[in-house]
Order: C-alpha cells, then sequence, then structure tokens
C-alpha cells in the first residue's frame, strides 16, 4: 500500500470532496481524538437523525455495530487506521447520508429481529456504504453509456464532458482506501444522479450538500438500495485522469476491467 500521508492525496481525481480534511490532516494519519476533533470543524458536528452528535470511539460496543451507534453517536474507529480515518471524512462530509445509513439499518434490524440473519436490505446498505459512488451528469446520453457499459465511448470519446457534464463522488470508505493504491478491477458501485447544467458551476462543497441531501433520500428508499436492486458497476480506473494510461484509447479494451454488458442484464 501507498505510504503517503493524507495531505498528499488532497486535490487528486476522486479526492476532491475531502481536499480540506487531507490537508487538515498533515503528512501522517492523525489520532481518533485529533480525527474526532477534525469531525466538529468547521462545524457543525455530524449528527443522526434524532439529533445525536456522533463522536469516535475505540471499541465495538456489544450491542454491535450500527446498534452501538445508534444508541449512542459513537463510531468505533481505529487508532491510525486508513478504513476508519476515512468513513470519518465520510461523515464530516456527507452527514445527513451516513444517518440515513444507520437508521436504515436500525429499521432493517427491529424489522427483522436482533438475531435473524443480515438480510438483502442491510447486505446492500452495506455495500454501498464501503463501496459506493455517486455518477452525476447532466447529459442522459452519458448515463445511458454507462448503463451500457459503453465504457470507450463514456470515457475516452467523451473525455471532455467529466467536470463539465459529468463526474463521479465516491461515498464509500473502503473504495476510498482503495484509491491510495489503485489496481487493475477497482470498481465502484453507482447510483446514478441527473442533474441540471448549472451543477458543474458550483463550488464543491455546494455540489456535496447538496448530494446529501439527494443521497439520504435514496438511501431511505428501498426501491434505490435493497433487495433485488443492482448498483451500477464502474470501473474507476477508466475515469479520465485516474490513471495515466487511460488517456489512450487501447486502454479500454482490457476486458479485466472495462467488461462488456451481460445479454441477461441487457435484456433486463
Amino acid at each position: 500500500m501507498s505510504g503517503l500521508g493524507p495531505a498528499a492525496f488532497a486535490g487528486r481525481p476522486l479526492f476532491e470532496p475531502y481536499t480540506d480534511a487531507l490537508l487538515a490532516s498533515g503528512s501522517s494519519l492523525p489520532s481518533r481524538d485529533a480525527l474526532d476533533d477534525l469531525l466538529g470543524r468547521p462545524g457543525p458536528r455530524p449528527c443522526l437523525q434524532d439529533g445525536t452528535r456522533i463522536h469516535l470511539v475505540g471499541e465495538t460496543p456489544a450491542l454491535g455495530y450500527e446498534a452501538g451507534i445508534a444508541v449512542s453517536g459513537g463510531v468505533p474507529t481505529r487508532e491510525y487506521d486508513w478504513h476508519d480515518y476515512f468513513n470519518a471524512l465520510v461523515w464530516r462530509r456527507f452527514p445527513q447520508a451516513k444517518a440515513a445509513l444507520n437508521a436504515a439499518h436500525i429499521a432493517a434490524l427491529q424489522q427483522r429481529g436482533p438475531h435473524a440473519p443480515r438480510g438483502p436490505r442491510r447486505d446492500a446498505l452495506t455495500q454501498f456504504d464501503e463501496c459506493g459512488v455517486v455518477v452525476s451528469s447532466s447529459d442522459p446520453t452519458l448515463l445511458a453509456a454507462l448503463r451500457r457499459h459503453e465504457w470507450r465511448e463514456l470515457f475516452f470519446d467523451a473525455r471532455n464532458a467529466w467536470g463539465r457534464a459529468i463526474e463521479v463522488t465516491v461515498f464509500g470508505h473502503a473504495t476510498l482506501d482503495q484509491m491510495r493504491a489503485p489496481f487493475v478491477g477497482l470498481c465502484g458501485k453507482a447510483l446514478l444522479q441527473r442533474v441540471p447544467q448549472d451543477w458543474f458551476e458550483r463550488s464543491v462543497a455546494q455540489r456535496c450538500q447538496a448530494l446529501d441531501q439527494w443521497l439520504s433520500a435514496q438511501i431511505t428508499n428501498e426501491d434505490v438500495i435493497g433487495s433485488g436492486v443492482r448498483l451500477q458497476p464502474i470501473p474507476l480506473l477508466g475515469i479520465p485522469g485516474v490513471a495515466a494510461e487511460n488517456a489512450h484509447a487501447d486502454y479500454y479494451a482490457d476486458t479485466r476491467q472495462f467488461r462488456p454488458l451481460r445479454a441477461a442484464v441487457a435484456r433486463a
């Protein structure tokens, strides 16, 4: 894995929403207490839907991870751990969406009972929490190309549209951790968002605030993230600027990453 500190990733493609926190962290991972302090700067501190303030704790309670958060607001966070560091940064940047995830987990727990298997709803919520991304675009033809797995058309032929009519925002903290040392086949699980053209004229902070509200509603809707719902896969190394190699058209001929749409899915 990369030996770089957090600040080294500030402003890199797909890390933009977290630039200020990465810079504030400096050249090494902060302690849990310092990371907890960062949650409240510049404020307000993230809260659950009932107003309980989020804080970082060292132990996973006996109730379990999500139930423990719901009871106390304490998010289990290992010291000097990249995975948990990025989880805290996502809480800081997208607090409404993270609170909605916790509420949805608790609702599913209450519906199924504390000793029942996790079930497809919670599995889907966890997948998005770990690996989720949002593809926002003002051009429906680009979203259609993504759905059809027309990778060269989306990433290479339309590369001038990236940052102007389409962008990817990484929400999943496991994916952020993997992006420190990206590997062939790294894939996000996407929700697709149609946005107005002026979306791309807004600041990163403004877009993230709007995206947080939108994501919260999507997460609450079981028809969006739930049983039988297939999130859209997107090979992240195909996004212009993420990998130097993708400046060449033949990069997208590698079917290890850029898989064609399966016939059964295309007919669905």
